[in-house]
């Protein structure tokens, strides 16, 4: 059974980091696309960032230059680096993998950013 397990999110002030990790059980991370998405109250959820598995990236442009994905196929992980947050950067932020049209979430972990 695949599943995704989120961690490292918290509450913080504008400007400081987090790095969340996604914790994969399953199956391979190498050959699936994993991404990072999030939602916010009242929102719909977004992609933050994602990364296929021929490794290329795509940040959403919203936190171009401060948001990195990374993957450590050694510890079948996910991480998204989270630089420079800011208030807008409050969400639910949520783990993702896809392959051949099937796709699996996260729980889900919270960001919360205060200014």
């Amino acid at each position: 059974q695949v599943q995704l397990v989120e961690s490292g999110g918290g509450l913080v002030q504008a400007g400081e980091s987090l790095r969340l990790s996604c914790v994969a059980s399953g199956m391979i991370i190498s050959i699936y696309h994993m991404g990072w998405y999030r939602q916010a109250p009242g929102k719909q959820r977004e992609l933050v960032a994602s990364s296929t598995s021929r490794g290329n990236t795509n940040i959403a442009d919203s936190v171009k230059g401060r948001f990195t994905i990374s993957r450590d196929s050694a510890k079948n992980t996910v991480y998204l680096q989270m630089n420079s947050l800011k208030p807008e950067d409050t969400a639910r932020y949520y783990c993702n993998a896809q392959r051949y049209g099937s796709q699996t979430w996260g729980q889900g972990t919270q960001v919360t950013v205060s200014s």
